[in-house]
């Protein structure tokens, strides 16, 4: 028997691919985002103390209510926009599992969905798989900054969906107030619905604020959030995340949500509960992050590489063109395979392979490992 692939163009991930070769080639692994240090120990004890007191069954398909609580505090407090733990916040199994069930919510063959690249490699795949048709525009080299002229032009009569992400993965931008000026004049114009990308949303560097769709009463009404715990409490393996709609959207979300996970992991979701409580744990980050990247920075500045503009997220992105003019792709195994330090080309988020001789560094690492890191990127 065959299966006619309904993603015959898609193999495995850029992040297992480079991870992989990190392995295999003993090199620094400065490219999957993952940090390599622990989560606060308090977090982790508390997740064993809830395995102990029972909380080892089945959360509600919408998320333990505590968290989901504790949730809508944090969001009141981050940027004043209120939801309804009950009807409006939904805990997922990782942000990406979000994505997935926020697009299938409102996506139909034949629909047109914006997409600003370069892009998590996750959106076009879950598009294409509900038969919605991808439309791009991209976050203009070097400054990365979005025309938004060119995302007017593309609106049609069929465009249901825009998918958006700030702090922005792989290129580290951040949107402005003028960006949600001009996002909320074209919603004022046109019916479409949003994905708001919002993972790094407290990792934003130099004293940026974060410009929330939930914080814009005329975008929120349209909009799913997506957050997550992986990013802010430096535990990516514990894959919870979450969403934030109105409820007639988070309705329709979780009518896809419980189907494809239905409850995420108990004791680890009763944790988080607990570590919001600490306000700190998240209101720390910018300048925690923003240190590491301003030690990533100095550590290489004798190299050869160029820095990008680096207002959030955990990532750099670096000109390597004054080294090579081989394509991203290769350079990038190159360094990793002779120079044991290992970076994501970031052509991979181009539908089109858009290839400015740049690589991707996340910098969400020890800081023994960003100098072992930069010592050997010096030597390139």
């Amino acid at each position: 028997m065959q299966i006619n692939s309904k993603l015959p163009d898609v193999g495995v991930t850029i992040f297992s691919v480079m991870t992989q070769l990190a392995n295999s080639a003993g090199a620094i692994n400065l490219s999957q985002g993952f940090p390599d240090f622990n989560p606060a120990p308090e977090i982790i004890a508390g997740i064993g103390a809830h395995m102990a007191s029972g909380h080892n069954q089945y959360a509600p398909m919408q998320g333990v209510l505590a968290l989901r609580e504790k949730i809508a505090e944090k969001t009141r407090r981050s940027c004043g926009a209120v939801y309804d733990p009950a009807t409006e916040i939904t805990v997922t199994s990782g942000a990406t599992e979000a994505l997935y069930a926020a697009i299938t919510a409102v996506v139909r063959p034949g629909d047109e969905v914006i997409i600003v690249e370069p892009a998590y490699d996750a959106y076009i795949p879950v598009v294409t798989l509900n038969g919605g048709i991808p439309v791009f525009t991209t976050y203009r080299y070097p400054d990365y900054r979005v025309d938004w002229d060119h995302v007017k032009r593309l609106i049609t009569p069929r465009t249901r969906l825009m998918i958006l992400n700030s702090p922005h993965n792989p290129t580290g931008a951040v949107w402005t107030g003028e960006d949600i000026a001009a996002l909320e004049a074209l919603a004022a114009a046109h019916p479409f619905f949003i994905v708001s990308d919002e993972v790094y949303e407290h990792i934003i560097f130099d004293g940026r604020p974060h410009h929330s769709m939930s914080a814009v009463p005329a975008l929120a009404k349209r909009s799913f959030v997506i957050g997550s715990f992986g990013k802010t409490f430096h535990a990516t393996g514990w894959k919870v995340g979450y969403c934030l709609a109105p409820a007639p959207l988070t309705r329709e979300f979780q009518r896809i949500h419980q189907y494809l996970t239905f409850a995420t992991n108990t004791p680890v979701q009763m944790a988080l509960a607990d570590a919001l409580e600490t306000p700190s744990h998240y209101l720390d980050l910018p300048a925690f992050y923003q240190e590491k990247r301003d030690r990533f920075l100095t550590l290489t500045a004798a190299s050869r590489l160029t820095p990008l503009p680096c207002g959030g997220t955990y990532f750099v992105m670096m000109d390597y063109s004054a080294v090579s003019r081989d394509p991203d792709m290769a350079f990038a195994r190159h360094i990793t395979e002779v120079h044991k330090v290992a970076a994501i080309p970031p052509s991979v988020f181009y539908h089109d392979g858009e290839d400015n001789r740049v690589l991707r560094f996340c910098f969400a690492k020890n800081d023994d490992t960003l100098a072992a890191a930069a010592e050997r990127l010096c030597r390139i």
